[in-house]
């Protein structure tokens, strides 16, 4: 079989001739194919996926602090002086003596004339929670 000129369009394995149903143009007066714009798109991407990062990014942050602050409080009344087990989901009082330590107490710090640090819960999970 000879081959066909190239700017005849015709499929060698259905024997057909078929440019009508190309997606694209097969002569050189059909129009220029020209590679789309992406830069918008990409840009627009890039800047959605850059303020999804820092959202999460940022509620990671917060959740950190949260819990390095719930780890001084706990590391705070673990540390302090007391003569008693606390119960858990009791309310208990944190001062600072004349010494400048620190100490737990049931006592309110209205009944008191210590240095109030602040109130604190013992969870179920044996964690300070400051109130």
């Amino acid at each position: 079989m000879a081959k066909k000129p190239d700017l005849v369009v015709f499929d060698s394995e259905t024997q057909q001739y078929d440019a009508a149903i190309k997606p694209y143009g097969t002569s050189a007066s059909s129009p220029v194919i020209k590679p789309l714009n992406t830069a918008t798109w990409r840009n627009d991407g890039v800047d959605r996926v850059n303020k999804q990062f820092k959202s999460k990014f940022d509620e990671l942050k917060k959740e950190y602090e949260a819990m390095m602050e719930q780890f001084e409080y706990n590391d705070l009344v673990y540390n302090a002086k007391f003569n008693f087990e606390p119960i858990i989901g009791e309310v208990y009082y944190l001062y600072n003596d004349k010494n400048e330590e620190s100490f737990l107490s049931i006592i309110q710090p209205d009944q008191c004339n210590f240095n109030y640090l602040g109130s604190f819960r013992l969870n179920s999970q044996k964690m300070w929670e400051k109130l």
